[in-house]
């Protein structure tokens, strides 16, 4: 678990001195390998599924607006 720590702090390091040398595109890939690392530790392995259910939310909530259509019964839109 430590290795996967020091390479998830080097990544963002990498992204943060990329960042200041103006160069998006290491930033972005630095950044990128940093996600990859941390949602496969422990502590990370829920971000997926948090991320998929707040798509979800936000997409029953947009859906009715940009359709002109009413919601669904049942749904009360809150998140629980």
């Amino acid at each position: 678990m430590g290795n996967a720590g020091l390479l998830i702090f080097f990544s963002v390091l990498g992204a943060v001195i990329c960042a200041k040398a103006r160069v998006a595109s290491g930033a972005v890939i630095f950044s990128l390998i940093g996600l990859t690392l941390f949602v496969g530790t422990p502590a990370g392995s829920g971000l997926p599924g948090a991320v998929a259910e707040f798509l979800s939310v936000l997409d029953e909530m947009t859906t009715p607006t940009l359709t002109d259509t009413e919601p669904a019964e049942g749904r009360t839109g809150g998140v629980g």
